[in-house]
């Protein structure tokens, strides 16, 4: 039996996705361990991990370097790839927005809109030209978005908001919002035909979790047994 292989993201979706693959059966002790190990197993079901940048992700799935990832919406929406996206797996979540200066809330469309800043190039230029019918330039960045319509370099901005704090407090509104954002789960196309039965049940381990507990009772979860690793260190010396 040939292993399934998973690429999750690093960063703020790891802990939960973690809790998630426990849920459903997978020993993650690897993946929890402090090593650097590159590709990390769970061998009595077969299953290989690995940690990667979320936008390197859906490539990895695309090719078939990996069976299923975990990954933003977000993500998906920017790279396009042509992959299965199975689950919403309902934490980390947050919308996609445009944003801009608090005098141009309720005016989108009586302005003329010429430079858009953001991190995310591909869902700015869909959006402004298949939903608004605009020609605008797009301007990438790396850093603080929001910086842009503050110093001129953009009328507005595409970025994540999840509570708005940020924007409140450098005098910035939500003007549109394009989606709703949040962790999805996504299978290679020729994987889900060769694997079918052992990928559907991993997919109906996790739905069922989902279904059963709310992405917010798995983080109290992970923290939990964070903290108990914390009291109560594996000993060593035995």
């Amino acid at each position: 039996m040939r292993y399934i292989t998973i690429a999750l993201s690093k960063g703020r979706l790891t802990e939960l996705s973690i809790s998630l693959l426990e849920g459903a059966g997978i020993d993650c002790s690897e993946l929890k361990e402090s090593s650097r190990k590159l590709i990390l197993t769970d061998e009595k079901n077969r299953i290989r991990f690995f940690l990667a940048k979320p936008a390197d992700v859906p490539v990895y799935v695309e090719y078939g370097a990996a069976d299923i990832g975990i990954v933003g919406k977000d993500t998906l929406l920017e790279e396009g790839r042509d992959l299965y996206e199975v689950l919403n797996l309902g934490f980390a979540k947050c919308r996609m927005c445009v944003a801009g200066p608090k005098e141009l809330e309720g005016k989108m469309d009586s302005i003329a809109i010429t430079r858009v800043a953001t991190k995310y190039p591909e869902i700015a230029r869909t959006y402004f030209r298949h939903k608004r019918r605009e020609s605008v330039e797009i301007i990438k960045l790396s850093g603080s978005v929001e910086l842009a319509p503050l110093v001129g370099l953009s009328e507005v901005i595409v970025d994540l908001v999840e509570t708005g704090r940020t924007l409140k407090e450098n005098g910035l509104v939500v003007l549109d919002t394009i989606a709703d954002i949040s962790a999805r789960m996504v299978v290679n196309r020729v994987s889900m035909k060769m694997e079918n039965q052992r990928i559907r049940k991993l997919i109906d381990a996790i739905r069922g979790q989902l279904e059963r507990a709310p992405p917010l009772s798995l983080r109290g979860k992970w923290q939990s047994m964070r903290l108990f690793r914390w009291l109560c260190p594996p000993r060593n010396d035995i």
